[in-house]
C-alpha cells in the first residue's frame, strides 16, 4: 500500500471514530443529562368572585343647559365660572328695554280694548230696552251684541299679549333652575345672543352629589346579567339594603372611595352597536366627580365556589384546544387538555380538565415535551386582590 492509501484510511478512520463511539455509548450519555429544570405551580381551588367591568362617562345627576329665550344684547354676566351657584341665582341679564317698550305698548292695547268694551256694553245697554219696545229693529240689537261680543273677545287678547310681554321682559333675567356647579360661560357681556349662529346656551349647570356613570355592556354581558339577580341591582329593582354595591375605577387607575347603586337601563339593545346602556349613582360629597370623566364600573355577579385556579401563563392554546403541562409523581411532563372558564390578570378558572394540587408548569414551556423528565422547582404565585372578570 503506497503512503497516499495510506494516509487516506487514517483519515476515514478518524473520522469514523466519533460516530462508533456514539452508537456505542449514546444512550449512556444521554441518561447521564441532567433533567430540565423548570418552575412549576401547584393548582389552587378557591371561592372566585365574578365581575362585569363596564366602560362609561360621568354626568351630572341633573345637566341643564341656560339658554336665553329671547334675542339682546347679553347685559351682565353674575357669577364667578366653575363656581356653584344656588336655585334661583341671578346668572345673565340681557338688554330689557325692547322688551319694555313692548310691555308698555301691549298695555296701552288693553286700555284701548278695555275702552272699546265700556263703549259696547253702554250701546248694548241702550238698545236692549228699546229692542224690547220695539222702538229699533232686531237686526240692530244683534249687531250691538255682537260689537259686545268683539269688544269682550279683543279685551281677552289685549290681556293675553301683556302676558306674553311680561314673560318675555322676565326672560332677560336669566336664573339658576338649580343649585349645582356652572360652567364656562359661551357668551361674555356685550355679545348678542339667543340666534343663530350667535349663542343660544349660554353655560350648563349640573348637579353633582351624587353623580351619575352612564355606560354600555355588550350584549353576552346583558344576557349574564339578566339570567342573575345583578339585573335588578342595576335597576334599582331591590330593597337598598339588599343591592349589590358597584366599584367606580378613575382614569388614574384608583378606586372611587365611595360605592354606588344602579339607577337605571335603555329600554332596548342599541341595534346599531349591540350595546345595552346602564346608569349609576355615585355620592360625590367632596365634589371630585365631574361630569365628562372617563370611568370603569365593576359589578359583581357571582361567585364561583371552590373552583379550579391557574396562572394564566400556564395555558397554552393550540387551534382552539386550551392544554397546561402536568408534571407528575415521577418528575415526567404530561400534557393535560382543559376547559378555560373566566380569567382576569394573572388568573385562569378551569371549568374541566384539573382537580386541584396538581403541580403545573409556569416557566420553560417552550423546552418540555410529554414523557420528559424534569427538575421542578415549586413557585409560589400572588394572591390577585381584583375579582375576576366574566369573558
Amino acid at each position: 500500500m503506497n503512503n497516499n492509501n495510506l494516509g487516506i484510511t487514517r483519515a476515514l478512520i478518524i473520522a469514523a471514530l466519533p460516530l462508533w463511539l456514539a452508537a456505542c455509548g449514546g444512550d449512556d450519555v444521554a441518561e447521564k443529562a441532567p433533567p430540565l429544570p423548570v418552575q412549576v405551580a401547584e393548582v389552587q381551588r378557591r371561592d372566585v368572585p365574578l365581575i362585569i367591568e363596564m366602560v362609561g362617562s360621568t354626568l351630572g345627576t341633573q345637566d341643564v343647559p341656560i339658554r336665553a329665550r329671547v334675542e339682546g344684547f347679553l347685559e351682565s354676566m353674575n357669577f364667578r365660572e366653575g363656581a356653584f351657584v344656588d336655585e334661583g341665582q341671578l346668572l345673565y341679564t340681557i338688554d330689557p328695554q325692547p322688551f319694555q317698550a313692548k310691555l308698555v305698548e301691549a298695555q296701552s292695547q288693553l286700555a284701548a280694548a278695555q275702552t272699546n268694551l265700556a263703549k259696547a256694553e253702554s250701546d248694548l245697554g241702550r238698545i236692549r230696552p228699546l229692542a224690547e219696545m220695539k222702538a229699533v229693529s232686531a237686526q240692530d240689537l244683534d249687531s250691538a251684541v255682537a260689537q259686545f261680543d268683539a269688544a269682550r273677545a279683543g279685551v281677552q287678547a289685549a290681556k293675553a299679549a301683556v302676558d306674553l310681554a311680561e314673560i318675555e321682559l322676565s326672560y332677560t333675567r336669566i336664573r339658576a333652575p338649580i343649585t349645582g356647579l356652572i360652567g364656562l360661560s359661551k357668551a361674555k357681556p356685550g355679545e348678542f345672543v339667543g340666534r343663530e349662529p350667535n349663542p343660544v346656551v349660554l353655560n350648563v349647570l349640573s348637579d353633582i352629589d351624587p353623580i351619575r356613570v352612564r355606560f354600555s355592556i355588550s350584549e353576552r354581558e346583558y344576557l349574564i346579567l339578566a339570567r342573575g339577580a345583578a339585573q335588578e341591582d342595576l335597576l334599582e329593582r331591590r330593597e337598598p339594603d339588599t343591592r349589590v354595591e358597584l366599584i367606580l375605577l378613575l382614569a388614574d387607575g384608583s378606586e372611587f372611595p365611595h360605592r354606588g347603586f344602579g339607577a337605571g337601563a335603555a329600554q332596548a339593545i342599541d341595534p346599531e352597536t349591540g350595546t345595552f346602556t346602564v346608569e349609576a349613582l355615585f355620592p360625590n360629597p367632596d365634589n371630585i366627580l365631574l361630569p365628562g370623566q372617563f370611568a370603569r364600573v365593576r359589578a359583581p355577579y357571582t361567585e364561583l365556589k371552590n373552583a379550579v385556579v391557574v396562572p394564566r401563563r400556564a395555558v397554552t392554546e393550540l387551534q382552539g384546544r386550551f392544554r397546561v403541562y402536568v408534571v407528575n409523581s415521577n418528575n415526567e411532563v404530561e400534557v393535560r387538555e382543559i376547559t378555560p372558564g373566566p380569567i382576569k390578570n394573572n388568573l385562569q378558572v378551569v371549568e374541566a380538565g384539573l382537580n386541584g394540587g396538581e403541580r403545573i408548569i409556569v416557566e420553560g414551556l417552550q423546552k418540555v415535551r410529554p414523557g420528559m423528565v424534569v427538575a421542578p422547582t415549586l413557585r409560589q404565585e400572588a394572591t390577585p386582590q381584583a375579582p375576576i372578570q366574566a369573558t
